[in-house]
């Protein structure tokens, strides 16, 4: 399978070509023939589309064409090669078969730059085309085009399933193609956002905000190489592990403590630990431009690796000292008081349930010493070490369950956001039966579909198709 390919040998040759293409839609255009069926009328639109693609790509070749050749380009193509660190020589126009969205590869003739030392070395860093950059063209395909395959791949379940729905509307690519462009958009995006600051809005900065941060983890199979010998076909052995895709959320509420849904939220995540994660957040936030007259609440569950970090945020963002809130999700909570009930096997269901109710009515009212004394009361008899370890969680969060005066501050108490997050950009497309992920491409994935699930595509193809890529690659 491979797009459709324009054979041109020269540059006037696309005028002709268009010429051709006119000509055949008029016949079509002066057809007497009348269409009675579905399969004539069906045959009929795949006629007109086919043209219609053709004309589109000849039309895309020739205006990028122009743009390569005119002076302004060519201009931008030598600022380009001299922001770069390295060195870099012309070695001529060379000719560049490019992928379009259309399904049909257009031809352009492109000035090649090379390092001028270490020719022998052909690597993927020796050279570029600072044209096709300038135009955000990676990968030899068209922005709109990568993007698409980006976007496919990231919104359905699988790499094979966006080959079907190319293949639907005329475009043929194979397997390999799509992951190579998708993954490939991703570490460009990544690479971009770690060398400027990108523009990320969330909410009007010059009013009062109401920031909510919610951060936690899910679990995917990474394919890990195993020690040992090779199979029989030479392949490494591998072990499928457990690991946590950590993941954040950044969105704003309203005075009523709903979320604005004028203003997309801000969702990305790692694998690379806790101390990534954060650093990734606290890069978000520092973004954002928050003022003293904003209010941020972080609200999550217990996990430690969570609120062992949290403190670094008011540091380096030089917050006040309370204007970040932080609280534990509250049916997190309310969990551990189920399971406190439940311990207590000298209980009948009705009293565990009305023991539960009054500490959850307690929790909502402020009332955090009153649940602290009601479980230190239960431990005692064969569950009590058990017990104590839920009175624990309690005693060590009991600072962030002010529930009470979140509640009226009209903010969320709880961290159902992150939890839906979590559903859908991780369990939705990378957890599965028989999935196992290489961590790099696991990675650049969760980037992909972090960005999509959030409403921020746009976004995420500035930064991909930048010519800052380019520079980032060959620095």
């Amino acid at each position: 399978m491979g797009v459709k390919k324009i054979e041109l040998t020269s540059v006037s040759d696309y005028k002709s070509e268009v010429d051709k293409v006119y000509e055949e839609l008029e016949i079509l255009q002066q057809d007497v023939r009348i269409v009675s069926t579905a399969e004539e009328l069906e045959k009929l639109e795949q006629d007109i589309r086919q043209l219609t693609d053709r004309l589109g790509s000849l039309l895309l070749g020739q205006k990028v064409q122009a743009s390569l050749d005119s002076e302004e380009g060519q201009d931008a193509e030598q600022e380009l090669v001299k922001s770069i660190p390295a060195k870099f020589k012309s070695e001529g126009k060379k000719e560049v078969h490019i992928d379009t969205s259309f399904g049909y590869q257009i031809t352009v003739w492109v000035r090649y730059y090379r390092r001028p030392c270490d020719r022998r070395k052909r690597s993927h860093k020796s050279g570029f085309y600072p044209g096709l950059a300038l135009l955000g063209i990676y990968e030899r395909c068209t922005p709109h085009f990568s993007s698409e395959v980006s976007v496919l791949a990231a919104m359905l379940g699988s790499f094979e399933e966006a080959q079907q729905v190319l293949a639907a509307r005329g475009v043929e690519i194979g397997i390999k193609t799509i992951r190579r462009i998708t993954y490939r958009s991703a570490q460009r995006a990544r690479m971009v956002q770690q060398m400027e600051e990108i523009e990320m809005d969330l909410g009007d900065p010059d009013t009062k905000r109401r920031i909510v941060i919610c951060a936690d983890g899910g679990r995917i199979r990474l394919r890990e190489k195993k020690r040992g010998p090779k199979t029989k076909k030479g392949r490494n052995r591998y072990k499928a592990a457990w690991r946590e895709p950590k993941l954040f959320i950044i969105y704003v509420v309203d005075e009523e403590g709903k979320k604005m849904k004028s203003c997309a939220p801000l969702i990305d995540g790692t694998l690379s630990g806790p101390d990534t994660l954060f650093s990734l957040l606290l890069s978000y936030l520092r973004q954002l431009n928050i003022q003293p007259e904003d209010i941020l609440l972080f609200v999550s569950d217990g996990a430690k690796w969570i609120w062992r970090r949290v403190h670094m945020l008011v540091v380096e963002l030089g917050l006040k000292p309370n204007q970040l809130l932080e609280l534990i999700d509250f049916f997190h909570a309310s969990q551990h008081l189920h399971a406190v009930s439940k311990l207590r096997k000298d209980w009948k269901p009705s009293q565990r349930k009305r023991w539960t109710t009054i500490q959850r009515k307690r929790l909502l009212k402020g009332q955090v010493e009153l649940v602290i004394t009601a479980i230190r009361s239960l431990c005692r008899g064969r569950n009590s070490k058990v017990i104590r370890t839920h009175l624990n969680y309690f005693v060590t969060h009991r600072h962030r369950m002010a529930y009470d005066k979140v509640a009226e501050m009209k903010l969320p108490i709880g961290s159902g956001a992150i939890e839906s997050a979590i559903r859908r950009v991780v369990n939705l497309r990378l957890k599965g039966p028989s999935i196992f992920w290489c961590k790099g491409h696991a990675q650049e994935l969760l980037m992909l579909r972090s960005f999509y699930k959030s409403g921020r595509w746009k976004l995420f193809k500035k930064m991909a198709n930048s010519p800052l890529a380019a520079i980032a690659v060959l620095a």
